[in-house]
């Protein structure tokens, strides 16, 4: 099992449950997979550095969690298809 940071940009006009479904649904894919979810961090709502489908802001979340590659394939397959994801990335945190 190896430590990933995935950041995610929902659309900014969600609505606050719509948002946290949204998060919630990302974390039980992990555990699904026998992963942990270590930490989730709401940014919140921030300019774009460039329009995305016509829209200017985004609602950041970073998602730290420990699982292995299948966790990751389908947590980037949900995202690929959700409406509700603008952008998506997730990356191997390195060790210190």
């Amino acid at each position: 099992m190896r430590k990933y940071e995935g950041a995610f940009i929902l659309l900014s006009n969600l609505e606050e449950d719509v948002r946290n479904a949204e998060i919630e649904k990302i974390k039980n894919i992990v555990t699904n997979f026998n992963g942990t979810v270590d930490k989730v961090n709401e940014w919140g709502q921030r300019r774009l550095a460039y329009e995305i489908d016509k829209k200017r802001d985004g609602y950041y979340v970073i998602i730290n969690f420990t699982s292995n590659a299948d966790a990751v394939n389908e947590v980037d397959r949900i995202c690929k298809i959700s409406d509700n994801v603008l952008r998506h990335m997730i990356t191997v945190e390195e060790s210190k």
